[in-house]
């Protein structure tokens, strides 16, 4: 059964072929494809100059920046491949990763996605590895940080599961890290693969969500591991990824759970998303 890679690129630098060179070592074979999205830091082309010969990777150089979900999506449908990984450039397998992901789908015919246990390069597990939903109690919580009180009261738990809550067995979750997501074909046919709506950022909250509205479930596979080098293609424009990953979280609600909240609650959440969003800008640009 036959793997397909999906990267897309901007402006992830030497990240990108750090990437790509860990899927061709992985101990199980993927066809690999990257999509560059007009990067100009010439990563891609420097990618080419290595693999343009390459039997099993692909390129796709699209003229603009069409966003992070239709780039996954021009490849993803026209795939033969039974399953199939997106992958950020900034995250680096392990070469037993593939492997110990299609092993979790192949045991559980309900599982549509597989996320791996993904660490920063230190070794520390990064929070985003497991996520519950986002609703508006839950976001409060993680917002005001008191979701550090929900190992001990569940009521007081937030959208990001605690380090110490990760088990060392494959298992459920609401969703896993947007980072490097392993799928069943069948499964992103049955939801209409990624929802184009999104720029960047809560697409794949959104593509886990609908999966569990369609009777599949994610799993957390903790023997898959790679390591995440976050922010890698955010650092060319902190203004606009911070505008996108607000403008996510707007859309995620407004399209799952704004009909069914009370308006002066609605108009809370969106006054909250976007209160944070003016008053974090000034850290987003700090980081960059």
């Amino acid at each position: 059964m036959s793997i397909e890679t999906i990267i897309v690129n901007y402006n992830a630098g030497e990240s990108l072929q750090q990437c790509v060179s860990a899927v061709l070592a992985s101990s199980v074979h993927s066809k690999v494809t990257v999509v560059d999205n007009a990067s100009d830091d010439r990563s891609a082309e420097n990618l080419h100059n290595l693999y343009g010969n390459h039997q099993g990777v692909e390129f796709l150089f699209n003229p603009g920046n069409i966003g992070f979900a239709p780039a996954v999506n021009a490849v993803a449908r026209r795939s033969k491949a039974d399953w199939i990984l997106v992958l950020n450039p900034d995250c680096i397998l392990e070469p037993e990763t593939l492997a110990h992901l299609k092993a979790a789908l192949e045991q559980d015919a309900r599982a549509g996605l597989a996320g791996p246990s993904v660490r920063d390069e230190d070794g520390r597990i990064q929070r985003a590895s497991l996520r519950r939903f986002p609703d508006p109690w839950k976001s409060l919580m993680t917002a005001s940080g008191l979701w550090r009180l929900g190992k001990w009261f569940p009521a007081f738990a937030g959208v990001e599961v605690a380090v110490s809550e990760l088990g060392d067995s494959t298992a459920s979750y609401e969703a896993v890290s947007g980072a490097c997501m392993f799928a069943r074909r069948e499964a992103l046919e049955d939801v209409g693969f990624m929802d184009e709506g999104y720029a960047m950022h809560c697409e794949d909250l959104d593509l886990m969500y609908r999966l569990r509205l369609k009777g599949w479930h994610c799993l957390y596979v903790p023997l898959a591991r790679s390591v995440h080098q976050q922010g890698v293609s955010s650092r060319s424009r902190p203004t606009w990824v911070h505008y996108q990953k607000h403008r996510g979280m707007a859309r995620f609600f407004k399209k799952f759970q704004a009909e069914s909240t009370i308006f002066p609650v609605r108009m809370l959440v969106y006054a909250g998303i976007w209160l944070r969003f003016i008053v974090l800008w000034p850290l987003a640009l700090i980081r960059n």
